[in-house]
């Protein structure tokens, strides 16, 4: 992984396929290359570091061709450096790869091609897939499509590749499994690339690639097959993507864009779904599966990141609305340990991009065992979205900072219409409840851009705490899983060591850590847990911790307890998370500028892990 972009047409290829990286850059990723057709040879030019390396490097180069490709890299085989990045040559340098995801069985084809006489000059996987291409074209003689057939038929593993061959200058080979692969239809122009950011300023027809299929480009023409060469008509959307959107828009950082953006990302997942005027609630996803989902003896949650913790704030709302047993689970993990499935049991499956890996596959093993599988993603045509039964889209826009923040709130926002809806036709909840709780919804975009007014105190209260090294949040309820989110976005752009706790579970471990020097984040909204908070925050007072508390508006308690205090509008409890996560987002980003990291590509990370 992590990032593809493709181009074969009439225009010169450098320039676009580069501002198709740089857009592709908020996915993550350590070094960078592009491959061009260039007057009947091909040539590569790759470099460890940002896409602006690259740049620089090609200062002054001659660089004509209407055909090439590009990938920006994230580490999966082999360290990140100039060698190592794609693209990468076959052994007679006739042909060129780019390749997301990984080749498992990369080091016995490799043996085999060695004892063949080739040479490799990386440690990748990628590059062993382009001379396995190569070695099955020589021997069979087959076409060039046919031998990456022939080739992803042996290989185990997930892949989306772009294959460009000097042998045949208007022609591009892609194919997809387990990665994502979109393919931009213009005047007799195509575009490749792993989303459709590099792709919207010049086309909105665009073809999703599924599994197992192959795309050929020859003599301006698509053509898509799966591996048995049976070919398949064209599947053509039209974008809904906006080029504004994926652009900074006046802001510093997308992050910071993409918080501010919430009260209108909140209101867009409820558009068309949502009006307490009448008191109608439906999601079009889920009307058929309705019935079948207030009939669940159990509903599983999967999902990574933010999105699991989006998954647990469900659990309480489906448990506390709608009666049903819940259970949260790890992508990740949920696979590895033969889960108890039942077929009338429903797996809700939350990802960002929908095309979360790890996701993906519990999809899958929980499909094998009869489950009907709802899912809640971002990005239209993903995987997730057409790997599930039902489901909802969220509605976000496009997201560009790395941590997720708008897909948060935007996920539980989706999630709570979800709780509501099965809650109503299970009867678990009163009209009385039901109209009340969609009047508070509908008020909750304005209470996130009252929050915003208090965006100077919490920069100011970022500043005194740019030295911390540790922090730890701590909540109740549905302000728990707030508080492992506000952790984590602490620890993905700052750097700084963050743990959430259950407030009750600090006696049990966390309370030794508490000194003088610990910032402690209370999540201590006007709540059934109200007086217990007020409990563990004296607690931490008693050993000197330096408390952040953020509370209802009107508090006049708890700022009298604690060091520093920021306030969010009253909300209904079931509602809190929508709100008070908003601090906790507006905190990590000003730690993080203050700490000089870049807040929208932290080290190490990838927007959409697309690989196990």
């Amino acid at each position: 992984m992590c990032g593809i972009v493709a181009y074969v047409g009439n225009r010169e290829a450098y320039p676009l396929i580069l501002k198709g990286l740089k857009r592709l850059e908020y996915r993550g990723y350590d070094s960078s290359g592009i491959a061009l057709l260039e007057n009947d040879k091909l040539n590569i030019y790759k470099k460890k570091g940002k896409v602006s390396d690259l740049e620089a490097e090609l200062v002054g180069k001659h660089l004509t061709a209407t055909i090439g490709i590009g990938h920006t890299r994230w580490a999966t085989h082999g360290e990140p450096n100039d060698v190592n990045a794609h693209p990468h040559y076959s052994n007679n340098r006739k042909l060129s790869i780019i390749h997301n995801g990984i080749i498992e069985n990369y080091a016995s084809i490799k043996q085999n091609l060695i004892k063949k006489g080739h040479t490799f000059l990386s440690d990748t996987d990628t590059e062993v897939l382009i001379h396995f291409i190569e070695d099955i074209q020589q021997e069979t003689g087959n076409s060039l499509d046919a031998a990456v057939k022939l080739a992803l038929k042996e290989v185990v593993g997930a892949y989306a590749i772009v294959v460009m061959s000097v042998d045949h200058p208007g022609q591009l080979i892609a194919a997809r499994k387990g990665s994502p692969l979109v393919i931009g239809i213009g005047e007799g122009e195509y575009f490749f690339a792993s989303d459709a950011t590099p792709i919207i300023e010049y086309t909105k027809d665009v073809v999703y690639l599924d599994d197992y299929e192959v795309a050929v480009i020859s003599d301006g023409k698509l053509s898509i097959q799966n591996l048995d060469s049976t070919e398949t008509i064209p599947y053509i959307q039209k974008l809904e993507m906006e080029l504004e959107t994926i652009e900074k828009g006046g802001y510093d950082h997308f992050m910071i864009k993409e918080i501010f953006e919430q009260p209108r990302s909140i209101a867009d997942s409820m558009r068309g779904r949502l009006r307490a005027d009448d008191a109608h609630l439906q999601l079009g996803g889920l009307n058929d599966y309705l019935d079948k989902l207030a009939k669940a003896d159990r509903v599983v949650i999967v999902g990574c990141g933010t999105s699991w913790h989006a998954g647990l704030v469900a659990e309480y709302l489906f448990e506390e609305l709608a009666r049903i047993n819940v259970e949260v689970e790890y992508a990740s993990e949920f696979r590895y340990r033969n889960p108890v499935i039942k077929e009338n049991d429903i797996v809700i499956a939350i990802s960002q991009s929908g095309e979360t890996a790890d996701t993906l596959a519990a999809i899958e093993l929980a499909k094998s065992k009869g489950a009907t599988i709802f899912g809640v993603c971002n990005v239209v045509g993903s995987s997730i979205a057409r790997a599930t039964h039902a489901g909802a889209y969220t509605h976000a826009g496009p997201e560009i900072g790395v941590a997720s923040t708008k897909a948060f709130t935007a996920q539980v926002t989706v999630l709570t219409l979800m709780a509501i809806a099965v809650a109503k036709r299970k009867g678990t909840i009163s009209e009385e409840t039901y109209r009340q709780l969609l009047i508070e919804l509908e008020t909750i975009p304005a209470k996130v851009e009252k929050v915003f007014e208090n965006a100077s105190k919490i920069k100011e209260i970022a500043f005194i705490f740019t030295y911390a090294r540790n922090f730890i949040y701590l909540g109740r309820g549905l302000n728990f899983p707030v508080a492992l989110e506000g952790a984590l976005k602490l620890k993905e752009i700052s750097y700084i060591h963050a743990e959430g706790y259950p407030a009750a579970e600090m006696k049990h471990g966390p309370i030794a850590l508490i000194d003088e020097d610990m910032p402690v984040v209370f999540l201590a909204t006007r709540d059934s847990s109200y007086e217990k908070i007020v409990s563990n925050i004296q607690e931490v007072k008693a050993r000197k911790g330096r408390v952040i508390a953020i509370v209802t508006e009107g508090d006049t308690l708890i700022p009298g307890m604690v060091d520093f205090v920021i306030e969010v509008p009253k909300t209904h409890e079931i509602l809190t998370p929508l709100v008070s996560v908003i601090p906790l987002q507006l905190l990590s980003y000003y730690i993080a500028v203050m700490r000089g990291r870049n807040v929208d590509q932290p080290r190490n990370l990838a927007k959409s892990v697309t690989v196990e």
